[in-house]
């Protein structure tokens, strides 16, 4: 029996955890990989990341007892206004050369609630209503809002803002039609089924 996939998720805060969480879980299971899960969540938000980032790097790699190399490291930070591109760059330049043929990056355009919303239909199953998504909004906490919003319009109590809903919205999602209304989570969900079939192989 092959061994499980380590996967790190280093997380800007709770709301990466749980959708970046799901799917990591999604993918892993439709190619039938047995992963497990540790949650390297940044402390401070994302003005701490990149500084967490490091702290991090230097724990696996100095073999802290209880801290491994993972055979998978995903770090999910939000772009916010900086666009994609540059803030996926901005986390690349902190990997460590050692770490960094293990990394996949998620970077939400501009900010992580957005994929919950990018499925409409499928999140009316879920949820019980079709959210409008706007252009981009690089505006702090505008997705952040609207998730929330719509939630409530639906007949919900958002508890967590509408990230409660995420590991079903995640599970339920036709990623074609998501990838296309995003390319940020294309670009991620491209990445990390690679890193996870590459784990897969060379295990074998």
């Amino acid at each position: 029996m092959n061994k499980p996939i380590i996967l790190d998720l280093f997380a800007e805060d709770l709301g990466h955890e749980v959708i970046v969480g799901a799917l990591v879980c999604r993918l892993a299971k439709e190619k039938g990989f047995d992963i497990h899960i540790r949650i390297r969540r940044a402390r401070g938000g994302h003005g701490r990341v990149i500084s967490e980032l490091r702290l991090y790097q230097d724990s696996v790699l100095g073999a802290i007892v209880g801290l491994t190399l993972p055979d998978v490291l995903v770090v999910a930070v939000d772009a916010n206004c900086k666009r994609q591109a540059a803030a996926r760059r901005e986390i690349e330049e902190a990997l460590d050369a050692r770490i960094k043929p293990l990394a996949a990056i998620a970077c939400p355009d501009p900010h992580i609630e957005r994929w919950c919303l990018v499925d409409p239909p499928s999140f009316f199953d879920i949820v019980g209503i079709e959210p409008t998504l706007p252009r981009r909004k690089c505006a702090k906490d505008a997705y952040k809002s609207l998730l929330s919003d719509t939630v409530r319009k639906a007949g919900h109590v958002p508890t967590l803002g509408g990230i409660e809903f995420a590991p079903e919205l995640i599970e339920r999602m036709d990623l074609y039609r998501a990838n296309k209304n995003d390319k940020s989570l294309k670009s991620f969900v491209e990445e990390l089924r690679a890193r996870l079939i590459t784990k897969a192989t060379s295990s074998a």
